[in-house]
């Protein structure tokens, strides 16, 4: 019965729209510029300056994410589209809404922000090269990819709208027009991000019975998948030797991955593959509620140590 539903999934169909697709591009493409009304040119040229975090970020955002994902499939061995899944968020670059979340845990906003920058740019060459590697790499999902007529071209170009060209955008308004960036920023961002959670909500809500019903074929495995890179980027942070600041601001950066752009890619690549789409869209969720836990914990434990 068990490998019936794994053999079935594939087959599912989600209820998710052309002018759904359309409203969560723009809606991506608004948070990453709302992200962007923050970030001056000095960022950057503060951060290089001191660029150990960067690095160590940028380390594990794009290279150990992706390695410590496949060793996780080869552990786990998921149903074959399934693993494309995790190699897709593996691949995407960390989620703008991951500055929020640092803020609310204390750690380094200014890292977090430009690590932000940093990935989505990088994006254009890093997600389209890894989900093309690691995908080869394992032989179940390698034969989906040859399936798929994906395009590391079309992909970067995908990224550059989605993500890339709303930075530039942002980061010419703050530098040209700081106060007014500045204005636009603390309606934008938070109205940007609630209607992503309305739209994950809605798409939940329309989707139910097919969440239901094999929402236990990911649930373990996103759990887990998510757990093991909030690990993974503040124990690298810890053993490169950066500050606890900074331990909390690469665990969120490496834990909460751009689901939403890995979810859409799906959707223009994979013509929503079923254990794809099911896996990247149950992260997006998960990967939202783990990510407040976990800066909720550090806030509280900010709190207590002020009470001291």
């Amino acid at each position: 019965m068990q490998e019936q539903i794994i053999q079935n999934i594939d087959q599912i169909q989600i209820n998710f729209n052309s002018d759904s697709l359309w409203l969560v591009n723009l809606t991506l493409s608004l948070i990453m510029f709302g992200v962007a009304l923050d970030i001056k040119i000095s960022d950057f040229t503060n951060l290089l300056k001191s660029p150990k975090a960067v690095f160590v970020g940028i380390i594990s955002q794009f290279l150990l994410i992706p390695f410590v994902t496949f060793l996780l499939i080869n552990i786990t061995n998921p149903a074959p589209s399934i693993a494309l899944g995790m190699i897709m968020v593996a691949a995407c670059p960390g989620g703008s809404i991951s500055n929020f979340m640092t803020k609310l845990a204390g750690g380094n906003a200014a890292l977090s922000v430009s690590l932000t920058a940093f990935a989505s740019l990088a994006a254009l060459i890093m997600t389209p090269l890894n989900v093309a590697i690691w995908g080869n790499l394992y032989e179940p999902t390698s034969v989906i990819l040859k399936t798929v007529d994906l395009s590391p071209l079309e992909v970067a170009k995908f990224v550059l709208l989605i993500l890339g060209i709303p930075l530039v955008i942002g980061m010419v308004v703050k530098n040209y027009h700081s106060k007014f960036a500045s204005k636009l920023s603390k309606v934008l961002k938070p109205l940007s991000i609630f209607i992503f959670l309305a739209f994950i909500v809605v798409a939940f809500y329309n989707n139910f019975d097919i969440f239901i019903k094999y929402i236990h074929l990911v649930l373990f495995l996103v759990i887990l998948h998510n757990g093991v890179l909030l690990l993974l980027g503040f124990y690298t942070a810890k053993l490169t030797g950066l500050s606890y600041t900074d331990q909390k601001t690469l665990s969120i950066e490496t834990g909460i991955q751009n689901s939403g752009l890995g979810l859409m890619l799906v959707f223009s690549f994979f013509t929503g593959l079923g254990g794809m789409a099911l896996l990247v869209a149950f992260w997006a969720i998960w990967d939202i509620a783990s990510g407040l836990i976990m800066a909720y914990f550090w806030s509280s434990r900010i709190k207590k140590q002020k009470q001291i």
